[in-house]
């Protein structure tokens, strides 16, 4: 008889040594330690969620400040239109502001502690 028949059972008891052992052993949790330090960079990291969150909080906020402003500079633009051309504005201003009187005018002050109650100059 020939040995071409016969098959040898090959054993699978030899155990892997070195790194293959360790990975074989450890594998799951390295992996799920991995995946853990994704998560938590993902959520607390510079870009994460929280950051995102933070930034867009500020997002909204400069975009309030930006409409606010945007608002007031119109307010200005159209104040500055009627400076130059409504001379009822103007007359205003230079009276009670600059206290400025027209030619043939008098201005009188009355001091502050002889002035009327400001409830008492209201029409019936």
């Amino acid at each position: 008889m020939g040995t071409k028949g016969l098959k040898h059972p090959v054993k699978k008891s030899e155990s892997k040594s070195g790194f293959g052992a360790f990975l074989e052993r450890h594998g799951r949790t390295i992996l799920g330690l991995f995946v853990l330090a994704l998560v938590v960079h993902d959520v607390f990291g510079p870009h994460g969620y929280i950051a995102m969150r933070r930034t867009q909080g500020e997002i909204d906020r400069v975009r309030k400040d930006l409409d606010r402003l945007n608002k007031e500079n119109l307010e200005l633009g159209d104040q500055v239109r009627a400076l130059k051309t409504d001379p009822r504005l103007i007359e205003k201003i230079a009276r009670e502001d600059l206290q400025r009187a027209k030619p043939g005018e008098i201005i009188i002050r009355i001091p502050p502690s002889q002035q009327p109650a400001p409830d008492s100059r209201a029409k019936p």
